[in-house]
C-alpha cells in the first residue's frame, strides 16, 4: 500500500509515524516532509500548497490514499482535484474546508445550526466595525476572516487594542485578502479544550480529548503561538460533556452542512471554551491540530489506516478507533525568539538518546537535513512526546527526553500539562 502525506510539520511527522506502524507496512511518501519523515519514507520536493504538482505526482504514482495535513491545500481544493482524478483522499472538500477557511462562513453555519458559540458580527467597513467595538466594550475578540497563518486573531483586553486590530486588518491590509473582512466576537472565559472527530459524511467518531498551551512562556504568559505543548486526555472534559459535544457541536454542524449541499469527510477539530454556561465553540479547523495530534496519536491503539480509509469510503465505524489507557504529553521545543524572529540552520544533537527514553518519541516540526546533519528550519522545531501510565509519568518522560536534545537558543515551557497534574493531585 502506498500512502502520501501532505505537509512538513510536527502533525505530519506524527501522522506518518503512526501510519508507518500499521500492520500493513505501507510505503510512505511526504510532500514536502522534514528530517523526521525522511526516516520513515520518501520526502518529495513538492510544497504542501502546490496543488497542481501534488495532483501531477498522484497521477503518475497512484497512491492508495492521500492524507492531507495542513489547511491551506484543503481550502485551495486539493481534495476535490484528487477525487476527480480517482485518487482516494483523507480530507474535506474545498466547500467543507471553509469551516476553517472563512470564520464568517463558519459562524454562519454555527448560528444556523444552533451550535453554542460566542455572539458576533462581521464587517468589511472599518467605521462600522469600530462603532460596534465601542458599543460592545472590551474584552472583545477580533478575527480576520480568512487564513492568516495563525496570526489573524486578537483577544483585545481594551477597546484601543481592538480598534488597532480592526484598522490593521481593514485599512492597513496586513493580512491581505484574508483580512478584508473581520469577525468581532464576544469574549468567552474558561479553560479551553480540543475535541476532534472523524467524519465520513454520515458517521461521527469522536477522538480522545486534548488540551493545548498557546502562550509561549510558563504560567501561560507571553504572546500566543501555534502551540507550545499538549496533553491527552484533558481532565476538564468530563464524561457528562461528551454526549452534549457530539450532538450540539458535531451532529448539528454536520446536519447544517448537508442542508447546504456540503458533505464533510475528514477530521473536524472543534476548539472549545468550557464556560460557566457549558462548552462553546471558539473555532473549527478542517484538519488535525498541532501539537494536539502528536499527543492524541501517541494514545491511538492499533492500526490507523483502516479508519482513515473508511472516512474516505464513507464506511466509518466506532470499532476502527481504540485508545490506550495511558496519558500522553507533547512538549514543543522552539527556536529562541519564536513566535517573533528567530535563527534557522542550528544543528540539533541528542535525538537518538531522546528517542531511547521509554515511551518517548520525538516528532520533527521545523527541521531539515543539511549535509547529513539535522538542523532547525522553523519556529516550532520539535514535539517531544511521551506516554505513561499517569500524566506525571508521561510528563517526566517527555522532559527527560527534552533534556537529551540540544540546539542553540532552544526554548520550551517547563509546565506543560500543569492543569492535568493539578487535577490529579
Amino acid at each position: 500500500m502506498k500512502i502520501l502525506v501532505i505537509g512538513g510539520g510536527g502533525r505530519e511527522h506524527a501522522l506518518a509515524w503512526k501510519i508507518s506502524n500499521d500492520s500493513s507496512k505501507p510505503r510512505i511518501f511526504c510532500a514536502p516532509g522534514n528530517a523526521g519523515t525522511a526516516t520513515l519514507g520518501t520526502n518529495l520536493a513538492i510544497g504542501a500548497a502546490d496543488v497542481n504538482a501534488i495532483a501531477a505526482w498522484c497521477a503518475g504514482n497512484k497512491p492508495d490514499l492521500v492524507v492531507v495535513g495542513p489547511e491551506a491545500p484543503l481550502c485551495a481544493g486539493l481534495a476535490d482535484k484528487l477525487i476527480a482524478a480517482g485518487i482516494k483522499v483523507f480530507g474535506p472538500s474545498q466547500a467543507a474546508a471553509q469551516l476553517e477557511g472563512s470564520k464568517i462562513f463558519s459562524k454562519a453555519v454555527m448560528d444556523a445550526a444552533g451550535v453554542p458559540t460566542a455572539k458576533s458580527a462581521s464587517f468589511t467597513d472599518c467605521a462600522q466595525a469600530l462603532a460596534y467595538i465601542r458599543e460592545q466594550g472590551a474584552p472583545i475578540v477580533v478575527k480576520a476572516d480568512g487564513l492568516a497563518a495563525g496570526k489573524g486573531v486578537t483577544v483585545a483586553m481594551t477597546v484601543a487594542e481592538a480598534e488597532k486590530a480592526v484598522r490593521e486588518s481593514l485599512e492597513k491590509n496586513i493580512f491581505g485578502d484574508a483580512g478584508k473582512k473581520v469577525l468581532i466576537e464576544e469574549f468567552l472565559d474558561g479553560p479551553e479544550a480540543s475535541i476532534l472527530a472523524l467524519i465520513d459524511g454520515e458517521h461521527v467518531v469522536m477522538l480522545a480529548s486534548a488540551q493545548d498551551h498557546k502562550r509561549v512562556n510558563d504560567r501561560d504568559e507571553g504572546p500566543n503561538t501555534g502551540g507550545m505543548g499538549a496533553y491527552s486526555p484533558a481532565p476538564v472534559v468530563t464524561d457528562d460533556m461528551w454526549p452534549f459535544i457530539r450532538e450540539e457541536v458535531f451532529n448539528r454542524t454536520l446536519r447544517e452542512l448537508k442542508k447546504r449541499g456540503i458533505v464533510y469527510k475528514g477530521v473536524l477539530y472543534a476548539g472549545l471554551m468550557l464556560t460557566s454556561k457549558g462548552p462553546k465553540v471558539l473555532e473549527f479547523n478542517c484538519r488535525f491540530g498541532d501539537p494536539e495530534t502528536q499527543a492524541i496519536l501517541a494514545r491511538w491503539d492499533g492500526d490507523i489506516l483502516p479508519a482513515l480509509i473508511a472516512v474516505a469510503d464513507g464506511t466509518l465505524k466506532e470499532k476502527y478507533v481504540r485508545w490506550k489507557t495511558d496519558a500522553s504529553v507533547c512538549v514543543v521545543m522552539a527556536a529562541g525568539g519564536y513566535p517573533g524572529s528567530y535563527k534557522q540552520g542550528e544543528e540539533i544533537t541528542g535525538l537518538p538518546a531522546a528517542n531511547r527514553i521509554p515511551g518517548a518519541v520525538v516528532f520533527h516540526a521545523g527541521t531539515k537535513l543539511d549535509s547529513g546533519r539535522v538542523v532547525t528550519a522553523g519556529g516550532r522545531v520539535l514535539g517531544v512526546t511521551a506516554i505513561g501510565a499517569t500524566v506525571r509519568e508521561a510528563v517526566d518522560r517527555a522532559y527527560e527526553a527534552c533534556g537529551k536534545i540540544q540546539f542553540a537558543n532552544a526554548h520550551y515551557r517547563r509546565d506543560i500539562a500543569w492543569r492535568a497534574l493539578k487535577t490529579a493531585e
